[in-house]
């Protein structure tokens, strides 16, 4: 079977170029799935602009169109909260609906216009294989951006694009050293208590990166886990991609020893 470096890094990698943008399902996943690299990106003078595609309106128990609207404000102000905490450049909320994404030509168009217009030099997405299907309709929605960019070259060079952990590992080729700046995620999350109060999250989200440091040296005590994709990758379907990767876990490998 193939060894452990063939399906998880055994080094930490360096930052992508920016600008950055992310698209985000829900206002808390740009902080506790990549908290951390943004706010080493923002050390590194690398610009960071965080989309987050729903409203936010199903996040939390409320029984009646004003508590609705104040849970949405209560999370909009979370949202700029934590993301000035991690040095995030711009921030924005297009209301899509919570729960509510669907494949739609048009929003993938809006999200191939943000990317050209933002001139990415990096793209992140949730992972393919997250639980929730907000995020996973968003991976799809940011790959068939990426595709129609793909058709139309002429606007510019292509971004990289990376899927980000938030809920659950997915297979990953880049990792990134939290260490030095875990206490400012920590206090980032914090700040989503509209969320917090629905479930530990931030104690699962130090979980899982904890658990991504299994291949790193010791002195790394937490990484934050991504997957970057070929031009090649992009110009096919996710499911393929996904499928492609999962593949590694039950290929022999070519090499004894």
């Amino acid at each position: 079977m193939n060894p452990e470096h063939v399906l998880v890094p055994y080094q930490c990698h360096d930052l992508p170029p920016g600008p950055w943008l992310i698209f985000s399902p829900h206002a808390d996943d740009e902080t506790f799935g990549m908290g951390g690299a943004l706010r080493l990106a923002a050390d590194q003078g690398i610009s960071t602009h965080v989309i987050v595609l729903t409203d936010g309106a199903l996040g939390g128990d409320v029984s009646d169109a004003a508590q609705t609207a104040a849970l949405v404000q209560t999370r909009q102000q979370e949202l700029s909260a934590a993301c000035a905490l991690l040095g995030v450049s711009h921030t924005d909320t297009w209301d899509q609906p919570d729960r509510g994404l669907i494949p739609d030509a048009a929003l993938s168009e809006r999200i191939a216009t943000a990317i050209a217009d933002t001139g990415a030099g990096t793209v992140f997405f949730p992972g393919a294989l997250e639980l929730h299907p907000d995020h996973r309709m968003t991976a799809q929605l940011v790959w068939q951006a990426g595709q129609q960019l793909q058709r139309r070259a002429w606007r510019g060079a292509l971004p990289q694009f990376w899927s980000y952990e938030i809920s659950v590992q997915s297979p990953v080729n880049r990792l990134l050293d939290i260490t030095a700046v875990l206490s400012t995620k920590q206090q980032a999350m914090a700040v989503y208590a509209s969320q917090n109060s629905q479930n530990n999250y931030p104690d699962l989200i130090m979980a899982l990166n904890k658990a991504r440091t299994f291949s790193l040296p010791a002195t790394v005590s937490h990484a934050e886990a991504f997957c970057q994709f070929t031009d090649d990758e992009l110009s096919d379907s996710l499911q393929a991609a996904t499928t492609a990767a999962l593949a590694r876990y039950f290929a022999v490998s070519e090499t004894k020893g």
